[in-house]
């Protein structure tokens, strides 16, 4: 081993030692972004390649977040804007995701898959890959809650709780006017792809870029946000421990 990746060993080691005792985030929100910028940058030819290495990241990330104790990933991986692109491109990224879900999906594994997004906006194929991953995982209780945010859009999402709320109401014999005298920020939160789960405590962005692109808005309205100017694959279990860190050194509030 060289001095420089012992010296890394050591410093990830006493990072890690200062995070015990301190506040943990139970669900933490990633933005995967930066792999095409990667691979351009490392010489790769193949831009896809990014990806390929990036989900690897992804598997290494989800150990990260069993060692620290953290219960609810979402990983924000095809945006509902990115299903414009040119098939040459969108089509190897979508068959990466199928793969990565199959493989998070491996017995052995620990973590249970969520799917979340407009699955309907996918290719048929995908569609049935990706919800057989997430069968095959739902009796899992041990690992991360893992949701793949794929073919996600965040306006989507709240536009779709809105429309299942008021198709559970009509089917309930109710009309639009009752709907509108009752309705609260909690029925719409019931309907969204994440219903169940705590929202984000913690939003992680790479790649430099700081805004949301419509990821998570509804459930960020009280997210921390860590932006680390790496791209994906190089995001590593260094970079995660400080983002933790500047999570653990805030002091959260709410509406403020």
């Amino acid at each position: 081993m060289s001095v420089r990746s012992l010296v890394y060993s050591f410093y990830e080691r006493r990072l890690a030692g200062k995070l015990a005792g301190k506040p943990v985030p139970q669900h933490v929100g990633v933005m995967c972004d930066g792999n095409r910028r990667w691979a351009r940058e490392m010489g790769f030819v193949d831009p896809n390649d990014g990806h390929r290495v990036g989900a690897v990241r992804v598997k290494e990330l989800l150990a990260w977040c069993d060692q620290a104790g953290i219960k609810h990933v979402t990983l924000y991986l095809l945006a509902t804007d990115n299903l414009r692109r040119p098939s040459a491109e969108l089509d190897p990224l979508v068959n990466i995701i199928e793969d990565l879900a199959a493989e998070l999906a491996e017995d052995g594994n620990p973590w249970r898959l969520r799917m979340v997004g407009a699955l309907d906006l996918l290719p048929a194929d995908t569609a049935t890959a990706l919800k057989a991953a997430q069968e095959k995982t739902r009796d899992r209780t041990v690992g991360v809650e893992v949701n793949m945010a794929v073919g996600y859009g965040g306006r989507r999402e709240i536009a779709d709780a809105v429309r299942s709320l008021m198709q559970e109401h009509a089917a309930r014999g109710g009309t639009l006017e009752e709907l509108a005298e009752v309705l609260d920020v909690e029925h719409i939160a019931e309907h969204l792809y994440t219903r169940g789960q705590p929202d984000p405590d913690l939003v992680i962005r790479t790649s430099g870029e700081q805004r949301l692109s419509g990821f998570l808005l509804w459930q960020s309205a009280h997210s921390e946000f860590y932006f680390h100017d790496a791209n994906w694959p190089d995001f590593r279990r260094i970079d995660f421990l400080r983002a933790l860190r500047s999570y653990s050194n805030r002091q959260r509030r709410y509406g403020a």
